[in-house]
């Protein structure tokens, strides 16, 4: 099986086809591909390293979403100065699909993307189950009177 570790955003990443990996925000639309060039290790069956990138080496992946994480809050405080400060932030990321590992002078494989599972159909109202009724309301109790 190949795999690859890339370089982005100031981050190195173990990835293989097939995975979902999350890392900073990246330019692109939902759905298009990006494509990764600095490919510090190579392995497989010959594992290449590179000084400092495998030459020819790529990753292909496609852009799943664009999200937020979770909120990192900073919070300072000086005892006995009545001094404290809280900030927070959410890092804008990027969902990727790895679709391939290539190492120098591999093609793409142009595999059909897996088609999403249609949502089942509705049963028309001439199908032959019988439609629900809705259920009847309780009467309500007569509230008990003092003598």
């Amino acid at each position: 099986m190949m795999f690859a570790v890339i370089k982005t955003g100031g981050k190195q990443y173990n990835v293989s086809a097939n995975q979902k990996l999350t890392v900073g925000r990246l330019a692109g639309d939902v759905g298009s591909t990006v494509e990764f060039g600095d490919i510090l290790a190579l392995g497989g069956d010959t594992p290449s390293f590179g000084a400092p990138f495998v030459d020819g080496a790529r990753v292909i992946a496609e852009i799943v979403e664009h999200s937020r994480g979770d909120k990192v809050i900073a919070f300072k405080k000086r005892r006995r100065q009545n001094s404290k400060r809280k900030r927070g932030y959410r890092d804008e990321q990027t969902v990727l699909l790895i679709t391939d590992v290539l190492a120098k002078g591999q093609q793409p494989s142009d595999k059909p993307k897996a088609a999403k599972k249609a949502a089942p159909a509705k049963a028309d109202a001439d199908s032959s189950a019988p439609a629900k009724k809705p259920a009847a309301k309780k009467a309500a109790k007569p509230a008990k009177t003092e003598e």
